[in-house]
């Protein structure tokens, strides 16, 4: 675990260092992965309505086994994950590499990046393509944005902290692993938990929710907004405090 905290300190530092266009470009491309992987576990786990009806369980399954794929991409091929880098710029930031001012920026401009990519690729990829125009995939993505939005504050939060744990003990177990087997398994096991649980992932649901209000879902505005909103806290709680501060105080102190 000290190789993991001596890594993540120089992932930290060169995350907390990036210039602002490349540190965007990133994020939008981060955003379309998870998209892609919030695509992938509709038609994986709702594309069988007859057998997952009677077996729910079934579908959380095949959700779980597609959606963390998003993940996988960005870890493999260095997108900028706002939820990833709640945990990763922890251990650099007690050391004081660097200040609250450049972890506000980098969240602030990846969060940004990672909403116009998970948007721009619901309007090109999911609406332009007509992916959700046909049965079932319609009706799941629409009754997923309700689902959601009807959630209470308290709830989404508390979902949130759960769903970012598991993201971010992926990404500490994916970042230093070697191969892509050793990264891939990372991902799979607790992000597919998150999605089986029902967890709230801020970065999924500005895919998940914008691609159900526009395939008819009676939602909001300010219930989207306030639902992203309330899970991104939750993941903020989750990643920085559950692993990016626990693990530092555990294993990171300086001798």
């Amino acid at each position: 675990m000290q190789k993991t905290i001596d890594l993540m300190l120089s992932v930290g530092r060169a995350k907390a260092a990036k210039p602002a266009g490349l540190l965007l470009a990133q994020a939008v491309m981060a955003g379309a992965f998870v998209s892609l992987g919030g695509l992938l576990s509709v038609f994986l786990g709702y594309g069988m309505p007859a057998i997952t009806a009677a077996n729910p369980g079934i579908q959380r399954l095949l959700s779980g086994l597609a959606f963390p794929v998003g993940l996988f991409l960005i870890v493999t091929l260095g997108g900028e994950l706002f939820t990833g880098n709640n945990a990763v710029l922890m251990p650099a930031l007690m050391r004081r590499s660097y200040g609250l001012g450049a972890v506000a920026r980098n969240w602030t401009l990846v969060w940004l990046g990672n909403l116009v990519g998970a948007l721009a690729f619901v309007l090109v990829f999911v609406l332009g393509a007509g992916l959700t125009d046909i049965a079932p995939y319609h009706d799941a993505v629409a009754g997923i944005a309700s689902a959601k939005t009807s959630l209470p504050p308290a709830q989404i939060l508390l979902r949130g902290i759960a769903a970012n744990w598991c993201v971010c003990l992926a990404v500490w177990l994916a970042v230093p692993a070697q191969t892509l087997g050793q990264k891939a398994l990372a991902c799979w096991i607790p992000v597919g938990a998150f999605v089986v649980l029902g967890y709230e992932h801020s970065i999924a649901n500005m895919f998940f929710i914008p691609c159900g209000m526009l395939a008819g879902a009676e939602v909001s505005a300010a219930a989207a907004i306030s639902n992203i909103l309330w899970a991104t806290v939750g993941n903020i709680l989750g990643g920085a405090l559950l692993v990016g501060l626990v693990f530092h105080g555990l294993y990171g102190r300086q001798k």
